[in-house]
């Protein structure tokens, strides 16, 4: 298994501890969660597992809209109290978050959809 998939699984998990958190994947961890969502029985499985529902991929496509590095070190928060160890090397910090590391899905992407009505 690659590291973004393997630390997309992370990052799912802690996504199905802190419903309604927001939180964000890295861009790299997106495309390991993106690689994932492709098997969709597969994907549809571990979501029930383990969130009790399907977890769906929100999109953020609004550029500037998102949290940035404040963003990803709360989800890198969440995954760490979730149990798991967090790869660095595929969650930028802050002073990193610039540029196209943290704009758009990878870091807008989130397990939050918002309620209609």
């Amino acid at each position: 298994m690659r590291r973004a998939d393997a630390e997309a699984l992370a990052f799912l998990a802690a996504c199905a501890a802190n419903p309604g958190a927001g939180l964000g994947s890295s861009e790299l961890v997106d495309i390991g969660w993106h690689t994932f969502l492709m098997y969709t029985e597969e994907y549809a499985r571990f979501s029930a597992r383990v969130a009790g529902r399907f977890t769906h991929h929100q999109p953020d496509d609004v550029p500037g809209q998102t949290g940035g590095g404040a963003g990803l070190a709360a989800t890198v928060k969440a995954i760490k109290a979730a149990g798991y160890r967090v790869n660095p090397a595929l969650w930028p910090t802050a002073a990193e978050c610039s540029g196209d590391k943290c704009h758009q899905c990878h870091e807008g992407c989130y397990d939050s959809p918002k309620k209609v009505g």
